[in-house]
């Protein structure tokens, strides 16, 4: 506190009485209604003890009070009468007011977000300078702060002080204001009170430089969500409409995800521009990076720039198949870039080769891109963004992001595995890698092979290798990529042995590897990379040759520990079939420490499970094991803590009452997938505990019946998957299930039997945005398929095998009723493609398609076709049978389908009873064509696919 005046000073009594009514409290303990206190006492001052009264009488200095305050400084220096006097009242209310004073009296004093319109407030009243610039410090750091993790404002208090600073003509406030919300739209979003945002106010925002969005598809989505909020897209005036119109103008529609725009495309604030940003974004998706830069004007192509901001954190442009190295520049490039004449003859020169820009760095500025660094980008996702040239693109990133932690490229077949990690050494911070692609079907060691075309890169040899051996060991040196401690390559049939071996050398810190369905890995290389990375706790090995070599090095002591194994927290190793009993039981006896593991599809025993002695597991996964429900008891008696149980398609659980008992005494379950031995009577004991289950899969064996489907919706109110296989269920039960459970996301019913009629589908289910429905409604017409659009509108994954009497007029109730689909299956539907397919077009953002046996009108050109009518079609399963003209063209080279990834042909023959009659199609045959980045492959298989 600064040295108060002289003790001699001239004295000023300020009477404060409260302005805001106060309850009477018959129990007070002062005995009076007033206290009297002196500004020489303030840094000593009780607060708490001084608002116990209604009137405060604060003997404090004359002068100093002139001085600081414009107020007193017109009240006790001018010619009011009332400068001559001792006393003055004043009615404010009184905390505010005493912090008003400390703040005079230079004491420490923290504005907050409920202190802030208060004290501010007060300080323009009063006319107190140091106040009102203590105030806008204040929510200048707010708006302004990089620190995530500092505390967040309010929403309805952004929204009174915006307010306030209008109605008090400050415009610093509602500037501030806007800038804040424009900086952490992402984290208030959500906020229930957002709908009340004002229009003003959000413009504001959205107009800010420092508007901060992860992506375009967020800035979009959070309008129809402000817009959806207190019904503001009906009975509105012209104003409102033209108002609504600005808003959503300021959405760069070409830089939207194809899915996200088709999916809202029947929602009333967006069909105005849907059709718009569709041909938008279908023109980019036709342009070269070199075509789209000769096209652009003079001045930054905003309408291209992918947002970026100072206070970005997250980069999101997943799904944006339009996107090219072209629009990824222009979003990094500075402003000024543009004003140079020579930008587009430097970006294209860029573009036609980076390496030149590295070696012109040191000979002319000029010559290099002046990319500008953004510091706080942390995460960036690309996946599905296919058309990006992956060089230039992580070239620009590093440049860009100089921060960043984790990259997802997912289900980029350009990406060769070996060169990205190659790229990636010049992110120095980066700790998390995700390349997954969809794994291909075929399995070596399960398949039927009946040819397969020169293309096919086949598994090399295997090389004989005993854990400790380092023949893979090489004199080559390799930069480190130490940083990385979680790298995911999931499906990724391109990677072999002498990758992987790379890999480990340069990721020797490597914590999470996920190397699920990477088939041409030997076991003997799995063994390598596991004694190469000694910080290794979670391993996904699923569909891979992981064997007795790759159990010899986890089990192995080390010089940190006792091994790897007993360090494991993650460990999944479903269709891993190559591993003996005597391999397992070693491992199993040493992860003391698992918490999720799956042995799903192995020849796993109890012998082996019951020798698994940690009590850490949450997750356990025994699906179709001959595990029996003794042993299964004894490991869910030792682990409280599981959440998840997968055990479906377990014979030996048929007398399973043991097991539940065990469930029902844990800490909670949220997911289970259970078959055999599961009844109604189980799910009455297991009540206690699935009173938090957000997913439950019911599988051949179990009988949960009316009684148990009935019960469901109040013992597992959290439910948002339910997928049940060969069970009775009624229409009284499925409207019990989707009209109680308001979460609903997910609902399969396959192969069930009972009383199932359309009445359980006129409910409205919003949430639910996957729905397999096979051989369960023989019954379904088209009317019943458009009642199904209307009760469940956010459809994008629907699967529908058996329906006999769709026919062609389905199509385009599927497309005008979900033209957001990502994933359809049609299968055995009537006669839905006896006249073609050009009606499924509408679902523009389709993923994944399967039709077979829906009718023979499919053209022998379909492939080449859907591949340019889908742009992100990556997965097509076909039979011959809906071959228009007997055959479909088989593409020969990769380009000429685009990026299509896995495709499967089926072939049928017909057959016929002793009386004549055609019976079912019996199956001959899948030919599976597959791109995996290297190879275009055709393989022909006995096994159906």
């Amino acid at each position: 506190m600064a040295q108060l005046r002289s003790l001699h000073d001239d004295f000023v009594i300020l009477v404060v009485d409260n302005n805001q009514p106060q309850e009477e409290d018959e129990s007070s303990s002062s005995p009076c209604q007033e206290i009297s206190i002196s500004a020489l006492d303030i840094s000593s001052w009780d607060l708490s003890e001084i608002l116990c009264y209604r009137r405060v009488k604060l003997q404090a200095h004359r002068t100093r009070l002139i001085q600081e305050s414009s107020y007193f400084h017109g009240l006790l220096s001018g010619s009011f009468s009332e400068s001559g006097h001792d006393h003055i009242s004043i009615e404010w209310n009184i905390e505010t007011f005493l912090n008003l004073m400390r703040c005079i009296y230079d004491c420490a004093l923290d504005v907050t977000s409920t202190s802030f319109l208060p004290l501010f407030d007060a300080a323009l009243y009063f006319g107190v300078e140091r106040l009102l610039s203590k105030c806008k410090r204040w929510l200048l750091l707010f708006a302004s702060s990089n620190d995530s993790a500092s505390p967040m404002l309010e929403l309805p208090d952004l929204v009174q002080m915006w307010s306030f600073g209008l109605e008090r003509d400050v415009d610093f406030v509602p500037d501030l204001c806007g800038a804040y919300l424009a900086k952490n739209l992402m984290l208030v979003k959500s906020d229930e009170y957002f709908g009340n945002v004002p229009y003003e106010l959000l413009m504001c925002c959205i107009r800010h430089p420092h508007l901060t969005v992860d992506s375009e598809m967020h800035l979009a989505d959070t309008l129809l969500v402000w817009l959806d909020a207190n019904k503001r897209l009906f009975d509105l005036s012209e104003t409102s409409k033209d108002n609504i119109v600005n808003l959503m103008e300021q959405v760069r529609f070409s830089l939207l995800p194809l899915w996200f725009i088709a999916e809202r495309r029947k929602s009333h604030g967006f069909s105005t521009f849907a059709d718009h940003s569709i041909e938008l974004v279908t023109k980019l998706t036709k342009m070269s990076s070199k075509c789209l830069v000769d096209s652009l004007r003079d001045g930054p192509p905003t309408d291209l720039r992918v947002r970026l901001t100072q206070y970005t954190e997250k980069l999101d442009l997943s799904g944006c198949t339009q996107l090219n190295e072209a629009i990824l520049l222009l979003s990094v490039l500075p402003e000024t870039y543009f004003t140079n004449p020579m930008w587009r003859k430097s970006l294209k020169s860029f573009l036609k080769n980076p390496e030149d820009d590295a070696r012109n760095q040191e000979q002319s500025s000029q010559r290099t891109l002046p990319i500008s660094s953004f510091e706080t980008v942390q995460e960036v996702d690309i996946s599905k963004c296919q058309r990006l040239d992956y060089i230039v693109t992580i070239k620009c990133i590093s440049k860009s992001f100089p921060s960043l932690r984790k990259l997802r490229a997912a289900y980029l077949l350009n990406i060769k595995v070996s060169t990205m990690l190659e790229l990636l050494q010049n992110f120095h911070k980066l700790t998390e890698v995700d390349l997954t692609v969809d794994i291909v079907p075929i399995i070596p060691c399960q398949a039927s092979v009946f040819y397969t075309s020169p293309g096919l890169a086949q598994t090399p040899p295997i090389i004989s290798l005993t854990y400790g051996s380092h023949i893979f060991d090489s004199g080559q040196v390799h930069r480190s990529l130490s940083s990385i401690t979680r790298l995911t390559l999931e499906g990724r049939s391109d990677l072999y042995d002498k990758d992987l071996r790379s890999i480990s050398r340069s990721c020797g810190s490597l914590c999470y590897l996920n190397i699920k369905g990477c088939a041409l890995l030997s076991d003997a290389c799995i063994a390598y990379v596991i004694e190469r990375c000694k910080s290794l706790h979670s391993l996904i090995v699923c569909y891979t040759s992981f064997s007795a070599n790759s159990v010899l090095a986890l089990c192995a002591d080390t010089s940190v520990t006792n091994s790897l194994a007993s360090n494991l927290q993650m460990l999944h190793m479903s269709k891993c079939e190559g591993i003996s009993e005597t391999s397992l039981i070693n491992l199993i006896t040493r992860t003391k420490k698992l918490k999720s593991l799956c042995l799903r599809d192995t020849k796993v025993s109890d012998i082996v499970l019951c020798e698994l002695s940690g009590s850490s597991l949450e997750a356990l996964d025994i699906s179709n094991t001959t595990i029996s429900s003794m042993v299964l008891t004894c490991v869910i008696s030792k682990n409280s803590n599981l959440k998840s149980l997968k055990a479906r398609g377990c014979k030996n659980l048929i007398q399973s009452e043991t097991v539940f008992n065990s469930l029902s005494k844990g800490n909670g379950l949220e997911e289970l997938e259970i078959g055999w031995g599961f009844t109604y009577f189980s799910l009455v004991s297991l009540r206690p505990s699935v009173s938090s289950l957000r997913a439950i899969s019911v599988g051949l064996g179990a009988s949960l019946g009316e009684d148990g489907l009935n019960l469901l919706p109040s013992a597992c109110p959290l439910l948002e998957s339910i997928v049940l296989y060969f069970q009775e269920i009624s229409d009284s039960a499925l409207t019990s299930i989707v009209t109680s459970l308001k979460n609903l996301e997910e609902l399969a019913l396959s192969y069930c039997f009972g009383d199932i009629t359309l009445q359980s589908f006129k409910f409205s289910i919003p949430n639910l945005w996957k729905l397999r429905l096979e051989r369960v409604t023989r019954w379904m017409t088209n009317e019943d398929l458009f009642v199904l659009t209307q009760s469940c509108p956010n459809l994008t994954e629907l699967k529908l095998v058996g329906c006999l009497h769709l026919n062609s007029d389905s199509q385009p109730i599927i497309s005008s009723g979900w033209p957001g689909m990502i994933s359809l299956h049609l299968e055995e539907c009537g006669r839905i493609t006896e006249n073609g397919v050009a009606s499924l077009y509408g679902c523009v953002a389709l993923e994944d398609l399967l039709l077979r046996h829906n009718g023979s009108g499919i053209e022998k050109s379909f492939l080449l076709d859907a591949s340019l009518k889908f742009p992100m079609l990556r997965l097509v399963s076909l039979d011959m049978c809906d071959a228009k003209e007997g055959n479909f063209d088989v593409p020969e080279e990769k380009e000429e389908v685009r990026f299509l990834s896995i495709v499967k042909i089926s072939r049928c023959k017909s057959q016929r009873c002793s009386l004549g009659r055609e019976l079912a199609p019996v199956h001959r045959e899948t030919l599976v064509m597959f791109w995996n980045g290297q190879n275009f492959t055709n393989t022909l298989l006995k096994q159906r696919l």
